[in-house]
């Protein structure tokens, strides 16, 4: 619904610039009429009439002709562009579809990050609970190992509701995080528009993790990446549009040249006979000038000069805003590329580190308090590794609606 109510703005735009093209031209009309009527004569009855001729009236319709009139003819009329208001007119429709174009652009970019974004995140949902499920049946087994031994009178029973307890926390996470993987997918059938058991077969098809690319050493970004995003080029175009509605706003002030004119035909046609008549006219050439209007005008024109100005400033804070964007995204790549490893390593570490401490359990070396914190703290790393995944590619997605270009041929020359 973005892009189509984006592709649907350019649309007016583009009528708009034609439009306003329109009125450098003159305008030409046809009018074509006709019409039927009688002519006719009264004559008046004698003045020595009879009583009954009196009282039936004192005069009486003569005879009558019909008549018809056929009209058809072109008329003409074309505003001379003399201090070039409708030029400014024609240039600010013109910069405010291109505008509308970038617009347009950011939308589709704006859709395609949000949805990647959604599909990461899905994805790391996933991960979330496969190491959700992984630490589920660990304690599970616990607490049923458990409760066996304090059957048999090898465990306290507060070992054993303990362990039992953990069991129950870990099946309640489970839980809630299937719920959010589901919500995640209703999410990603929302922003695609793909039925929801489709998307399924597809994510199942689809690897658990995808590979990123790794960041290189980037000392600069050219000037150039940040005026090609979509939403800096319809800034920079909304000072463009802003700066001819001035010139238009000022033109306004100025007198007008107006020239019209003519061509036709009229026909007669009464009882048989025909005849027609062609007229021309060029004029009149009318000249108006802006006398008293109580400064509405100069106010018009003030006015255009504050949208200006706003439109200046908005373009500069697109500008450090871009900046901002392009300049954090490749401090979180950077931050997200250096944890990676640490965040590896811990895992492997507390990996170990719970291994050893189970198999201690199972001897009867190491306490279930060990145990469960050994298990609490591998839980813990393993999904701040599923987070910092999903963070690195959130990361790379801004990134890439950072810099994206838009392929407008007089921007980038192509």
């Amino acid at each position: 619904p973005n892009v189509a109510s984006a592709a649907a703005r350019v649309a007016e735009a583009r009528f708009t610039r034609v439009q306003t093209g329109a009125a450098l031209l003159p305008s030409l009309d046809g009018t074509a009429s006709a019409s039927r009527g009688t002519s006719g004569f009264a004559s008046g009855a004698p003045s020595g009439g009879s009583a009954s001729s009196a009282g039936s009236g004192s005069s009486s319709l003569g005879a009558t002709t019909p008549i018809t009139t056929l009209q058809a003819g072109l008329q003409t009329k074309w505003e001379i562009d003399l201090f070039g208001r409708l030029r400014a007119d024609r240039d600010a429709a013109v910069q405010r579809e291109r505008s509308a174009d970038a617009k347009w652009h950011e939308a589709r970019v704006s859709v395609a990050a949000e949805t990647a974004n959604a599909y990461f995140a899905e994805r790391a949902c996933q991960q979330q609970l496969r190491v959700a499920e992984s630490d589920t049946r660990s304690r599970g087994e616990t607490a049923r190992l458990t409760d066996l031994s304090m059957r048999a009178g090898f465990t306290a029973p507060a070992d054993a509701a303990l362990a039992r307890a953990s069991a129950s926390d870990a099946s309640g996470r489970l839980t809630q995080q299937r719920a959010q993987c589901a919500v995640q997918r209703k999410a990603l059938v929302a922003l695609t528009g793909i039925a929801e058991t489709e998307l399924e077969t597809r994510l199942a098809a689809a690897p658990a993790q995808r590979a990123l690319p790794a960041v290189g050493r980037i000392d600069s970004v050219p000037a150039n990446a940040i005026a090609q995003r979509p939403d800096v080029y319809a800034a920079e175009l909304g000072v463009a549009a802003a700066s001819a509605e001035v010139g238009s706003a000022e033109a306004e002030r100025y007198p007008r040249l107006t020239i019209s004119g003519n061509i036709g035909r009229t026909g007669f046609r009464v009882s048989g006979f025909r005849e027609s008549i062609e007229t021309w006219t060029v004029g009149p050439v009318a000249l108006t000038v802006p006398l008293l209007d109580g400064g509405a005008l100069a106010a018009n024109a003030d006015a255009a000069k504050a949208r200006y100005t706003e439109a200046v400033a908005l373009y500069r804070a697109n500008v450090r805003q871009a900046v901002r964007e392009v300049e954090e995204a490749l401090v979180n790549l950077d931050a997200t590329d250096a944890r990676t490893g640490d965040a590896d390593a811990a895992v492997q570490n507390y990996q170990a580190s719970f291994n050893a401490t189970q198999a201690r359990f199972d001897s009867g070396l190491a306490s279930l308090f060990e145990l469960e914190d050994a298990r609490r703290t591998l839980f813990s790393a393993q999904t701040a590794r599923v987070s910092l995944q999903r963070e690195r590619a959130e990361a790379w997605v801004a990134l890439y609606l950072s810099l994206i270009h838009i392929s407008e041929p007089t921007r980038l020359g192509m």
